[in-house]
């Protein structure tokens, strides 16, 4: 059979783009009352939108996630090393290093792909400060055991929720868990402000720092209390976050509803995995993401990413490569492939389909068929060319 490209090119995501009309007016307002940044009405409105959509008392919006991530550590006064996940976008481990702190990777569960819990304790020196988990894809982190790791050891908990905007366990916002999270509300994520991002937190006392830490260290017109950076959420970034904030929802559904056709559709293939969602678990559908064993489906991961384009079709090895691979990481001690063996495989397997909500079910089924002609899965093969 040949199967033909796609006549305009699919991408790995698009993003949800606010409504020009609204966008407009917003913007009238804004050269109405002259305030374009330092905290206006839009972004006073945005942060307590969010704080309720993501069930959290305490909110403090960024110009974008890294400096919402770098930020953290300093209002926590961390120190020496901090365990995290080799497994995750170069901003986890950056923002431990920009601030003078060692990584220290912890490999990762096989089915959840987050840091694993049960290898976090024999990672713990004198110098650590604190674990820094991420929520990979929208798959919460072993919430519990950590904490009560951390509260075994006096260790701070942090955590890179730039996947989870939305997500809840058993109704409680994701955000609520550990000392501080960071979303990111950068253009590819299912939630954005163009760029932007936020810290969210249970200890009120925090917010008082953090507002300094991100506004040069300016307490008042005639002081300065300490180094701090330039972190401010602008207002047109707020007024763009207040437009797509009211249509997320839409657009978590139409999400749902392309999730539901490829999880239909590549149902037992030989060697491709799928994402496991938790019924307990309110999901954020920022990504779907599939994991191909090369021996069982045919063709390694890096080979179906390639015959893919031929049909031009982007999809993305996402994460890839590990952190832990990385030039200025693959030196530190436990950053070598021996010690994150499960860290080294999902790498190699981990491959993100197109999920946006402008994306046609039928263009989702013609993804799927292209899938599951280049595997060699007995199953789905006899199936699929009995109905040609």
């Amino acid at each position: 059979m040949s199967l033909q490209p796609f006549l305009e090119p699919i991408y790995v995501t698009r993003p949800l783009l606010p409504n020009l009309e609204e966008l407009n007016k917003s913007l009238v307002e804004i050269w109405q009352n002259q305030i374009l940044t330092n905290k206006g009405p839009k972004h006073q409105e945005l942060e307590i939108a969010l704080g309720k959509r993501l069930k959290v008392p305490t909110i403090s919006l960024f110009n974008n996630g890294m400096i919402a991530l770098m930020t953290t550590c300093q209002t926590l006064q961390l120190s020496g090393e901090v365990i995290t996940t080799p497994f995750t976008f170069p901003a986890t481990p950056h923002a431990l290093t920009l601030n003078q702190l060692t990584p220290v990777f912890c490999d990762i569960d096989p089915i959840t792909m987050n840091i694993d819990a049960s290898k976090i304790e024999a990672l713990i020196t004198k110098k650590t400060s604190a674990i820094l988990g991420v929520h990979v894809y929208g798959t919460p982190c072993d919430v519990l055991e950590i904490e009560k790791i951390a509260h075994r050891h006096g260790l701070k908990v942090i955590y890179d929720a730039a996947h989870a905007f939305g997500v809840e366990i058993d109704g409680k916002g994701i955000g609520t868990f550990g000392d501080i999270s960071m979303f990111s509300f950068h253009a590819t994520k299912l939630f954005h402000t163009l760029e932007g991002g936020c810290l969210t937190f249970n200890d009120l006392t925090l917010k008082s720092q953090i507002e300094l830490l991100k506004n040069f260290g300016i307490k008042n017109e005639n002081e300065v209390v300490l180094a701090g950076t330039n972190g401010k959420l602008n207002e047109i970034q707020a007024a763009i976050g207040l437009i797509n904030l009211r249509e997320l929802e839409a657009e978590r559904q139409r999400r749902a509803t392309i999730i539901n056709t490829y999880q239909e559709e590549l149902l037992n293939i030989d060697g491709l995995t799928l994402l496991d969602f938790q019924p307990s678990i309110c999901q954020s559908y920022q990504y779907f993401v599939i994991r191909i064993n090369a021996d069982k489906f045919g063709l390694s991961r890096d080979e179906l990413y390639l015959q893919l384009k031929n049909y031009n079709l982007f999809t993305r090895k996402y994460f890839h490569p590990l952190c832990s691979n990385y030039a200025c990481y693959k030196d530190l001690p436990s950053a070598h492939p021996s010690l994150l063996p499960v860290a080294n495989q999902i790498t190699q397997e981990v491959l993100a389909l197109p999920l946006y909500g402008q994306l046609s079910i039928d263009n989702t089924r013609a993804i799927c068929q292209l899938i599951r002609h280049h595997s060699r899965s007995k199953v789905y093969n006899l199936a699929y060319k009995s109905a040609l």
